[in-house]
Order: C-alpha cells, then sequence, then structure tokens
C-alpha cells in the first residue's frame, strides 16, 4: 500500500510524474478513487491557493503544481465516470474571441478540475456562439470568461448580451478575469463574478454553487 501522504507532497511539489506513479499505485491498490481525490488531491490544491495568496508561491510554481494534479486525474477520471461520481459543479472557460492567450485560463481550468469540478475548455479566441452551443450541449453551473487584452475585453459583454439574447443567460452564472479585467467592469458588463486570479475563481466557483 503506497503512503498516500506523498501523493499530496508530490502535487506540492509540482511532481508531476510522481504524482501519476504514486496514484496508479492506489489504484492497483484498490485504494478507492474518490477517496484520492477528496483526501489528498483536493486538499493539496487548497494548500497551493493559501500559499499562492500569502506569496508564498507564484504564477509559474501555480502552473507545475497544477500540472502535477492534472496528471494525478486524468488516472482516476475514468474510474470515477465508471462508478457515476458527479463533479460538484460544471464549468465552461474560454478565452474570447480576438484573444489568443491562454495561460491564466488554462492555469483557471486546472485550479477547477483540482478543485473537484468538470471544467469544458473550448480554448482560446472563442466567439459567442460557441459559447451558447457550450451552455446548450453541456448544461454547465458557470462560465468562465478571460481576456488578457483591453481590446478583447469587450468580447466578454457581447458574449454575456449574446447568452442573454439566446435566453440562456438566467441558465448560467457568469464570471470573469483576466490581467486588464476588474470588479467594476464586470458589474458595468453584469457578469456574475469576477477574480483577479485563479486561486480566487475556485473560490468564486464554490460559492456558486454552494450558493445553488
Amino acid at each position: 500500500m503506497p503512503d498516500l501522504n506523498k501523493l499530496s507532497e508530490a502535487i506540492l511539489k509540482g511532481d508531476a510524474k510522481g504524482a501519476e506513479a504514486i496514484t496508479r499505485e492506489a489504484i492497483e491498490a484498490k485504494v478507492d478513487p474518490q477517496e484520492l481525490v477528496n483526501k489528498y488531491m483536493i486538499p493539496a490544491m487548497d494548500e497551493v491557493g493559501r500559499k499562492f495568496e500569502a506569496d508564498e508561491l507564484f504564477v509559474p510554481e501555480l502552473l507545475v503544481t497544477a500540472r502535477a494534479m492534472k496528471k494525478a486525474l486524468e488516472v482516476v477520471k475514468p474510474l470515477l465516470a465508471a462508478t457515476g461520481a458527479k463533479p460538484i459543479g460544471k464549468v465552461v472557460v474560454g478565452t474570447v474571441k480576438g484573444d489568443l492567450h491562454d495561460i491564466g485560463k488554462n492555469l483557471v481550468a486546472s485550479m477547477l478540475e483540482g478543485a473537484g469540478f468538470e471544467v469544458i475548455d473550448l480554448g482560446v479566441d472563442v466567439g459567442p456562439e460557441k459559447f451558447i452551443a457550450a451552455v446548450k450541449e453541456h448544461s454547465p453551473n458557470i462560465v468562465a470568461l478571460s481576456a488578457l487584452l483591453t481590446t478583447t475585453m469587450p468580447s466578454m459583454k457581447t458574449t454575456i448580451e449574446q447568452l442573454s439574447a439566446a435566453g440562456l443567460r438566467d441558465k448560467v452564472k457568469i464570471i470573469i478575469g483576466g490581467a486588464p479585467v476588474t470588479q467594476d467592469y464586470a458589474n458595468e458588463i453584469g457578469a456574475d463574478g469576477y477574480s483577479e486570479n485563479a486561486n480566487g475563481a475556485v473560490g468564486l466557483a464554490r460559492q456558486i454553487v454552494n450558493a445553488a
């Protein structure tokens, strides 16, 4: 039986190979995959988030730990699906039309997965029609819009307007983020929430699903 605390340690260190190997050992030893997620993976990512907020970790380290978490999750995802285990919520994420930046969006997606959400990542340069199609197909709790340029921020407003026109706005909560984005802008365009970083986005998403 592997020492499962080493799984948490591997994620905290950003050791992707180690996290994957320990997870495989645990599965071979018949450890419940849901237990691996709830007791070792999610608490590890919560600790990563705490350290980030305390300026003990920075974005490069955050990306590395998220990658380690993703590797471990890839092992257990098929098993969780087979048991019918439900994610705590479903989030559609994407960088809005005209914007090709993906580091922030990828980090948010990885952190959300690490927190137990199912994430549908639409990629970059995502037009309103793609967000609309994803909401219709996946029925998410949340749509998360990212923009890294002031010139692409208006695409967030357009996306929200198009979701409203399609009759879908009341079916989802919309959160936004990215370097030039502010709470004031979120209020101005009618978003439901804003976060300045990936850890904050996870906290916001948790608040939204808990309030539903």
